[in-house]
């Protein structure tokens, strides 16, 4: 199959030659959780604004792909990869996009947990756990929309009709309410 031009093969390019973060977890002698990032967290850091935020963004990661005495590195990556292939613009996008890795990662759990329920008490658990989770994700959506936005609305018309004798005026239109006090 001959290799198509175009978008997507200027984004497989790309991302072929962008390494993503990574983060290589292990525990110490002493039961710590150690870090080490590999790749390209240069978006991280930049949005972040300072190392102590992106710093502390890998370590909650990393601890959220850890339970006990085993870590989980591949949770870790998905959340530094989902904040990285996000591009947050600021300290509070950054943040904001970890924590909805985090509601995706618990959200598939509890997919799963409900998938697998032997009875009902089981399934009643996971349903709604499963259901305030993705709530919270499409809530978090939402915020992240309008943070992005910055506030504002876009109101698209689709038809206007002006009849004989009418004016329409194109453009943007303010209306400041009433100079004078009417009672």
């Amino acid at each position: 199959m001959a290799k198509e031009p175009g978008k997507a093969g200027n984004w497989a390019a790309q991302m072929a030659e962008r390494k993503p973060p990574r983060a290589a977890l292990g525990l110490t002698d002493m039961g710590a959780l150690e870090v080490r990032i590999t790749g390209e967290w240069d978006r991280i850091l930049k949005a972040s604004g300072n190392v102590a935020v992106s710093e502390g963004l890998i370590s909650q990661a990393a601890a959220l792909g850890s339970h006990g005495m085993r870590t989980d590195a591949a949770a870790t990556d998905f959340v530094l990869g989902f904040v990285d292939s996000m591009r947050p613009e600021d300290a509070a996008e950054a943040l904001l996009l970890a924590q909805m890795a985090a509601t995706h990662q618990a959200t598939m759990t509890l997919a799963g947990r409900l998938n697998k329920a032997e009875n009902i008490t089981q399934q009643d658990a996971a349903e709604r756990a499963f259901n305030k989770l993705a709530r919270t994700f499409s809530a978090q959506m939402d915020t992240l929309k309008r943070y992005r936005s910055k506030g504002q609305q876009v109101v698209r018309v689709e038809r206007v009709t002006v009849e004989e004798g009418g004016q329409a005026i194109v453009g943007n239109v303010e209306h400041r309410g009433r100079a004078g006090n009417e009672s």
